[in-house]
């Protein structure tokens, strides 16, 4: 909770490719006083299953600038992991899924010598004032991220 000399955040995850909020997704917390000053580790947290992170640790006094880390290359894993468990079980042949997909052209396909994760983690850097709370959702998917100040 932020005070009249500190400021506090929060954040949660939604996942744009399922339409669901990403769980169990390490996020850590880091902060600083002023451009020039070092960063300092504040601690972290892990998303709830409904992709919320509301137990960071407090700002301390004088926080002008906070980062948060997200390690979002196990969340990918486990539901690339539970989603092929889950395809193995369905009529869909494997050479009839890859098929399709080669026709779509699907990122998952493309010779582009990136690992399954294209983005193995996501660091989010912004200014914070005194007396505000910050909610900074992180809107994910395995391509691409976007962040915004929500409320």
């Amino acid at each position: 909770m932020s005070t009249d000399t500190t400021a506090s955040v929060s954040t949660h995850i939604l996942d744009t490719s399922v339409g669901r909020p990403a769980g169990e997704v390490a996020v850590r917390l880091a902060a600083r006083a002023g451009r020039a000053a070092d960063w300092r580790a504040l601690g972290g947290s892990a998303t709830d299953a409904d992709g919320r992170c509301t137990d960071l640790p407090a700002l301390p006094e004088g926080t002008t600038h906070v980062r948060l880390d997200f390690a979002v290359e196990t969340y990918f894993e486990t539901r690339a992991k539970t989603s092929q468990n889950t395809s193995e079980n369905t009529s869909e042949s494997t050479s009839e899924k890859k098929q399709a997909d080669a026709q779509q052209d699907a990122p998952a396909n493309r010779d582009s010598g990136a690992a399954e994760v294209f983005f193995p983690e996501v660091a989010i850097t912004f200014a914070v004032s005194p007396g505000e709370h910050y909610h900074v959702p992180l809107l994910l998917n395995p391509f691409g991220y976007s962040v915004y100040r929500g409320s």
